[in-house]
């Protein structure tokens, strides 16, 4: 469900503090951030700055310390692992910089993989991956593993995307 006003995802005042030996480490202090359907933005900043660690609580595979993250309306700091794998599985996609393929299966099956674990059937599997390749211009590549397929080819590699 998404707010009236179309609003995906809302942090307010969202902090992550992690503890080491004593050492506590600040790596996100008061964040606020609301992200609008069909709105695309990036999140840039110098290492050690706490992207990855916003973004790994914006894909529901950490918890904030404080602070209220809606994703859809609803309140996320109560789901449970499972909950949280299904989102991920459906209404999150996060593609890494180093993309992690599969390196034994092909371009096409990488892509087949998630909907495979949906319970997708073949034939709306087919579909939607043959789809999803001629979107960003690699349906010729399908038959290719990745070792085959220069990196700079993957059109998509470090990009980050929430869908509804």
């Amino acid at each position: 469900m998404v707010e009236a006003n179309g609003t995906l995802i809302k942090m307010e005042g969202v902090k992550k503090v992690f503890l080491t030996d004593e050492v506590e480490t600040h790596a996100l202090e008061e964040i606020h951030l609301e992200i609008r359907k069909g709105e695309y933005i990036s999140i840039a900043g110098p290492s050690g700055c706490g992207k990855s660690t916003l973004l790994s609580i914006l894909g529901l595979l950490d918890s904030p310390t404080d602070g209220n993250y809606l994703l859809n309306a609803q309140p996320v700091a109560k789901l449970t692992i499972s909950e949280r794998t299904r989102i991920r599985n459906r209404e999150i996609g996060f593609i890494f910089q180093a993309f992690n393929l599969i390196g034994d299966l092909t371009v096409y099956e990488n892509v087949e993989l998630p909907l495979t674990y949906r319970g997708t059937s073949a034939a709306e599997r087919k579909q939607k991956v043959q789809q999803a390749l001629e979107r960003v211009g690699m349906a010729h590549r399908l038959r290719h593993y990745p070792s085959a397929v220069n990196s700079s080819a993957w059109p998509w590699r470090a990009r980050w995307s929430v869908t509804r």
